[in-house]
C-alpha cells in the first residue's frame, strides 16, 4: 500500500484476472495493485482471483481494472456478476480452454507429417525444406501465439519466465531454418520439426492446466445453492412464500417434512428429527423441539415446525462455511514452479553467453561473421527448452492418466508438491474411516412368557418399516427376515419419543434406551452401546422391556490396515469428527490412530481452526473428508483429499479426490502424487543439466546447430520415457 493512512472502512472487492500463465503474472499484477494509493490486494493464480481492500475516496473499481488491464490482463468484477445467469471468468476459462484445444488439434496434426519428413531421410525430396516450412509457419503463428504475446507481455515489464523461453527458443530455430533454406546452404540443419514439436507439447500441457482452473471457485458455487430458494414465512396467521434472500431476523417459518430449514433459527412449536449430515457429515438425525436451534440448509425428516429466523444472509451458519472455504483458498497458493524461477535468469543468461560467443568467436578468434554467428545460434538452440518444456506437462499427463486409471484425481502440479512434504493427516470419520450408514451390530433380549426371541425381532422390523428415521430405516433392513413380517396397526411416530403400534394385539415401542434401566441384562447392553458411541434403541412389548437394539456405523474393513500404512510414509493420523467423544474413542482405537490425536464434537469451522492450529505447530497437513462440513478443512489443508462417495463440495473443495470408498485409496493417492513429483524433479534436473553441460562446448564452437538439435530432441525422448515410466505405477492392491 502507498499510501501513509487508510481509513478503517475500506471497500473490498473481488475481481477474476484472466490471461496469467504463471505465478510470476499473478506477482506481477499484484505489484502494480498495491503501488496504488490506499490499496491492499492479494493475487491468487490458482482461482484466478484478486482480493482487493481499497479507499473508494480514492479510486473505483474501474480505476483497479484498468491497473490489471494496463499490466497485459483481463479483469472483471465477480461481485457484479454474482447476480448474473452468466459467470464472466467461468466463461473467459472456457474459452481460453478451448482456443488451446483448436491450437493443439492443429499443431498436432501439422507436427506430424513435419517429424516424419525431417527425421526420415529417405523422404527428403527435392524442396523438401520448403514443404516443411509451409507446414510449420502455422504451428510457429497460431499454435505458438499465446507463448510469443506471454513473452511479449513479461518483456514490457522486464521480467522472463518458461514463455519467453518457449518464444526464443522456436523463434530462433525457424528463423535459422527459413536462413538456410532460403540460402540454399544444404550441409547447415533446419529445425523446423524442434520448433513445431515444442509448441505442441507445450500446448498439451496449458490446455490441460486450463481445463484444471476454476475448480476450486466451483465449491463455492455449490455452496451457493445448497440453502432452500424458498420460505413459508407466517404473516398474522397467513402462510406466505417468499425467496429465502428476502427473510429478515424475526421472521416465522413453518418447516415441513422434508423440506430444508430455510435459514438459522429457533424452534417455537413442533417436534422432529433434524438431518444435518450435509453440514455435520454425522449420520444420525439430531431431535429438536422448542427452544432447540437449527441451521439453515439442513433437512427436515418428520414432524412440522414452526422456526423463528436468528441469523441471514452473510450472518448464517452456511455463510460462514462459505467464507472459511474461500479464505483458506485464497490463502493457498500454488507452488513457485521451478522453470519459471530459473528461467528468470536462465533467459537474459543465455542471451548474454550468446552475445560473447559471437564477440569471441568474430573479434577475438577472428572466425568470420559466418562461423561466429553459427555458434551464437548453437547456443541459443542447445539452451531451447523442450525438454524443460516437457518436463512437468509430460509427467502429469502420464501420471495423472494413471491416476485416472485407478480412481485418483488429481487436480494440479501444486497438488504433487503438497504431497511430498505431508507430516500429518488429518481424518474424518463418517463416510472416511466409517461407511457412514448405520447397521444393527447387536441384539440383547430378555425371556417373556408366550414370545420368542424371533417374534420380538420381527415386530421391531414391522414397526420401524413405517417410519423414515435412518435408525428406523437401518432396524427394518438388518433385522427383516425372508418370511412375510406380521401386520402393523395404529402406528404412531412422536419426534423425540419413538415409534409405536400394535403388532398382533401386542404394543410394541421403540425409543432410545434411557441409561436408568433396571433390568440387569438390558442395562447391560445399554451401557456397552453408549461407552463405545453407539445408539442403543429400546423394544418394549406390552409395557414390558423386551430387547436393545444397539445400532451403529461400522468401522470400513481396511481402514485400521490403511492407517497402519501411513505411519512408515511419515504421515501422523489424525480423527476429527462432529460425533460424540464416545463413538470418536471407539472408532479410532478399530483404526489404530492415537487417542490424544481424536477431537470429537468438532464443528466446520472447528475443523478448519484445528487444520490450522497444527500448520501454526510447523506441519504439513493433508485433510481427509467427503462431507460439506469438510470443505473448508480440506481447502485449509496443505493436501485436501475427498472421498468420491461424498459431497460435490468436499471434491471440489480437495486437490484430490478418490473415487473409491476404500481408505486404502488413500495411501495408494499419496504414493502416486509422490512418484509423479519425483519423476517431475528427475526431468527437470535433466533438462537444467543438459543446459549447463552442453551451453559450454555450444559457446566454444564445438557443436554443430545440428549437432545441438540432435541433442536437444534426444533430451526431449529422455523426458518423454521417463515419464512414461508411471504408466507401470501399480497400486498396493488389498492392504497385507
Amino acid at each position: 500500500m502507498n499510501s501513509s493512512e487508510i481509513p478503517a472502512d475500506l471497500s473490498r472487492v473481488e475481481l477474476g484476472v484472466t490471461g496469467m500463465t504463471c505465478t510470476s503474472c499473478s506477482s506481477r499484477v499484484q505489484r502494480k495493485l498495491n503501488k496504488l494509493d490506499g490499496v491492499e490486494a492479494s493475487v491468487n493464480f490458482a482461482t484466478e482471483t484478486a482480493s482487493i481492500a481499497y479507499d473508494p475516496t480514492l479510486l473505483g473499481t474501474q480505476e483497479l481494472i484498468a491497473t490489471i488491464r494496463g499490466a497485459g490482463y483481463d479483469a472483471v468484477d465477480l461481485h457484479q456478476s454474482a447476480h448474473d445467469t452468466a459467470d464472466p471468468l467461468e466463461e473467459a476459462r472456457a474459452a481460453e480452454a478451448e482456443s488451446l484445444k483448436t491450437r493443439l488439434l492443429l499443431s498436432a496434426a501439422l507436427t506430424v507429417p513435419i517429424v516424419l519428413i525431417s527425421m526420415v531421410h529417405p523422404w527428403h525430396f527435392p524442396g523438401w525444406q520448403w514443404v516443411v516450412l509451409v507446414l510449420t509457419l502455422p504451428v510457429f503463428i497460431y499454435g505458438g501465439d499465446p507463448f510469443h504475446r506471454a513473452a511479449l507481455t513479461n518483456l514490457r515489464h522486464g521480467s522472463f519466465t518458461m514463455d519467453t523461453l518457449v518464444s526464443l527458443g522456436t523463434t530462433v530455430s525457424m528463423l535459422w531454418s527459413l536462413w538456410i533454406t532460403i540460402s540454399g546452404n544444404v550441409h547447415h540443419g533446419v529445425y523446423y520439426e524442434s520448433a513445431a514439436v515444442v509448441i505442441t507439447f507445450l500446448l498439451l500441457g496449458r490446455w490441460w492446466e486450463a481445463r484444471a482452473k476454476g475448480r476450486s471457485s466451483a465449491a463455492l458455487t455449490s455452496l451457493m445453492h445448497l440453502g432452500a430458494k424458498e420460505a413459508t414465512v407466517l404473516v398474522s396467521g397467513a402462510e406466505q412464500k417468499v425467496p429465502t434472500s428476502e427473510l429478515s431476523v424475526g421472521d416465522r417459518v413453518i418447516v415441513r417434512p422434508g423440506e430444508k430449514v430455510p435459514a438459522d433459527g429457533v424452534v417455537l412449536e413442533g417436534t422432529s428429527a433434524i438431518d444435518a449430515s450435509m453440514l455435520t457429515g454425522e449420520s444420525i438425525p439430531v431431535e429438536v423441539d422448542p427452544g432447540a436451534h437449527v441451521t439453515g440448509a439442513t433437512l427436515n425428516v418428520s414432524g412440522r415446525l414452526l422456526v423463528r429466523v436468528t441469523r441471514v444472509g452473510e450472518d448464517s451458519t452456511l455463510a460462514h462455511i462459505t467464507a472459511l472455504v474461500t479464505a483458506a483458498q485464497s490463502r493457498k497458493a500454488p507452488i513457485q514452479r521451478v522453470a519459471d524461477r530459473v528461467c528468470q535468469y536462465f533467459v537474459p543468461a543465455v542471451l548474454v553467453i550468446a552475445a560473447l560467443t559471437f564477440l569471441l568467436h568474430y573479434t577475438l578468434l577472428g572466425n568470420g561473421g559466418e562461423l561466429a554467428f553459427t555458434a551464437a545460434v548453437a547456443v541459443l538452440i542447445i539452451a531451447c527448452p523442450c525438454a524443460l518444456g516437457l518436463a512437468t506437462p509430460m509427467a502429469l499427463v502420464v501420471g495423472t492418466g494413471r491416476g485416472a486409471q485407478l480412481g485418483i484425481l488429481i487436480k494440479g502440479p501444486e497438488v504433487l508438491e503438497s504431497s511430498r512434504g505431508i507430516d500429518t493427516i488429518v481424518l474424518d470419520k463418517t463416510g472416511t474411516l466409517t461407511t457412514g450408514q448405520m447397521h444393527v451390530t447387536d441384539v440383547t433380549t430378555r425371556d417373556l412368557p408366550n414370545t420368542t426371541r424371533r417374534e420380538l425381532l420381527e415386530a421391531a422390523a414391522a414397526v420401524e418399516g413405517f417410519s423414515e428415521h435412518p435408525i428406523a430405516r437401518a432396524i427394518a433392513r438388518d433385522l427383516a427376515t425372508d418370511t412375510p413380517l406380521p401386520q402393523v396397526t395404529d402406528f404412531q411416530s412422536t419426534a423425540g419419543r419413538g415409534v409405536e403400534a400394535h403388532v398382533d394385539k401386542h404394543r410394541v415401542r421403540l425409543a432410545q434406551a434411557p441409561a436408568d434401566l433396571t433390568e440387569p441384562t438390558l442395562a447391560q447392553a445399554t451401557s456397552t452401546a453408549l461407552s463405545r458411541g453407539a445408539t442403543p434403541i429400546l423394544l418394549t412389548w406390552d409395557d414390558q422391556p423386551a430387547a436393545v437394539i444397539t445400532v451403529e456405523d461400522q468401522v470400513k474393513p481396511l481402514a485400521p490396515t490403511a492407517v497402519a500404512h501411513l505411519r512408515p510414509m511419515g504421515l501422523e493420523p489424525w480423527l476429527l469428527t462432529g460425533d460424540n467423544p464416545s463413538a470418536a474413542a471407539a472408532v479410532a482405537q478399530a483404526a489404530g490412530i492415537d487417542p490424544t490425536h481424536v477431537r470429537a464434537q468438532v464443528l466446520p469451522a472447528d475443523k478448519e481452526a484445528h487444520v490450522r492450529e497444527l500448520q501454526a505447530q510447523g506441519r504439513t497437513v493433508a485433510m481427509v473428508g467427503d462431507g460439506i462440513n469438510d470443505a473448508a478443512a480440506l481447502a485449509r489443508a496443505d493436501l485436501g483429499m475427498a472421498m468420491g462417495a461424498g459431497t460435490d463440495i468436499a471434491i471440489e473443495a480437495s486437490d484430490i479426490t478418490l473415487m473409491s470408498s476404500d481408505p486404502a485409496a488413500i495411501v495408494d493417492a499419496l504414493r502416486l502424487s509422490r512418484r509423479t513429483l519425483s519423476i517431475i524433479r528427475g526431468n527437470l534436473w535433466w533438462a537444467f543439466a543438459y543446459n549447463t553441460a552442453l551451453i559450454p562446448v555450444a559457446a566454444l564452437g564445438l557443436l554443430d546447430p545440428m549437432l545441438a538439435g540432435i541433442a536437444m530432441a534426444g533430451s526431449s525422448v529422455f523426458v518423454v520415457a521417463n515419464s512414461l515410466r508411471l504408466r507401470r505405477f501399480a497400486p498396493e492392491g488389498e492392504l497385507q
